[in-house]
């Protein structure tokens, strides 16, 4: 099995080398691509609050349920808990393409610090690589701390539309308000990470566009 993942783990290492060597040749470089893929991350995470709070009203029209059909609230729950899934699924898989790329960008900055002649811009572009290292590393941490903030709430949603569905009933709803408070507390919290994320995304993009 570890022989597998190796194997797995060159062959996605090697497509990824040609592409950046393929996008280099029409003159897009990799910083070009973090700068792309830090972007694409603000807005997935712009969407993902957005799919959040869409489930928080959601919830909070079902526990406010006073007759009508159960069934279909069950769906309309269930929906939004498919969608918040997806959206988290977007926001890591963004990140995890940032670190990619980003990895990538060290490495090669890192070497062709040994074919500089002039030792002045070299130690301008040590420095610069230091700095660019250190705003990355707190983007990275911040970004995975948001990610982290949508466990909780999809978990909760998960367990409300299977309580839901397999109990159709006023009683249902009753023992789901007492959820409700804790929802909105988990899913305030997410928005908050999240806009530090965007935020922190935002400085580490003004040091990449200098």
């Amino acid at each position: 099995m570890a022989k597998i993942w190796l194997v797995l783990l060159l062959l996605l290492t090697g497509c990824q080398q040609a592409y950046y060597a393929t996008m280099e040749k029409v003159g897009v470089h990799k910083r070009d691509i973090l700068v792309d893929r830090v972007e694409g991350a603000q807005q997935s995470q712009r969407q993902a609050q957005e799919q959040f709070s869409s489930a928080l009203e959601q919830f909070s029209a079902l526990v406010k349920y006073d007759g009508g059909d159960l069934q279909r609230q069950y769906k309309l729950t269930q929906a939004e808990y498919d969608a918040c899934e997806k959206s988290a699924l977007d926001v890591k898989n963004r990140i995890d393409a940032i670190e990619q790329v980003a990895e990538a960008l060290f490495k090669e900055w890192q070497q062709e610090l040994n074919e500089y002649s002039n030792q002045s811009l070299k130690r301008d572009s040590e420095r610069k690589l230091s700095q660019t290292r250190r705003q990355y590393t707190s983007l990275l941490v911040t970004m995975r701390q948001a990610e982290a903030t949508m466990q909780p709430v999809l978990s909760s949603l998960k367990d409300n539309a299977l309580y839901l569905k397999h109990n159709l009933n006023a009683q249902a709803i009753g023992a789901l308000k007492g959820e409700f408070g804790s929802i909105e507390r988990d899913i305030s919290r997410l928005l908050t990470e999240m806009n530090k994320a965007i935020a922190e995304s935002e400085r580490f993009l003004t040091t990449l566009k200098q």
